[in-house]
């Protein structure tokens, strides 16, 4: 699962969230710090309205929180649903062995160094190889996924 940080800068380089049973999220206010969602069909569904779209909480024991706006939640985007967005520029994902990692990824968007794996990704983007590199796979994919939203839309390269 992608921290919220790099959830947040997917969100503001332009990721729409269009939310499906099984998406998990939080909500991006205080008081819910480390409160991870699941949409589920059973508890938290996604209503759509003329005014946007509402998480309804259905007769959980979640407090007495029975819906919140799109806008307050924060998608945090699967490994399968981030390699999905990559499309045809996604070529490979490779686990780095602890102490083997090499110097040639264009980006690191690990949250730490704890002296296990790395994985990297590498996309293919305007004719150019690119490698990201991170200690978890999903924000290996999250990092290379915020390069193609930047050179989709021309805009600079969010930094972390």
């Amino acid at each position: 699962m992608i921290s919220p940080q790099l959830a947040r800068a997917l969100g503001v380089a332009g990721l729409r969230w269009r939310p499906t049973s099984g998406d998990m999220f939080v909500i991006d206010q205080s008081g819910f710090e480390g409160d991870v969602f699941t949409l589920s069909d059973m508890t938290i569904e996604a209503h759509e309205f003329t005014t946007g779209t509402v998480l309804g909480f259905n007769g959980t024991t979640e407090w007495a929180l029975d819906s919140v706006a799109l806008d307050d939640a924060l998608w945090l985007p699967a490994e399968h649903q981030l390699r999905a967005l990559l499309g045809s520029t996604f070529r490979v994902l490779r686990r780095i062995a602890a102490g083997a990692a090499g110097d040639g990824s264009d980006d690191s968007f690990g949250l730490g160094d704890d002296g296990g794996d790395e994985y990297e990704v590498e996309i293919v983007l305007a004719g150019q190889t690119r490698v990201f590199a991170a200690i978890d796979p999903a924000d290996a994919y999250a990092g290379a996924l915020l390069v193609l939203i930047g050179a989709s839309s021309d805009s600079v390269e969010p930094s972390l």
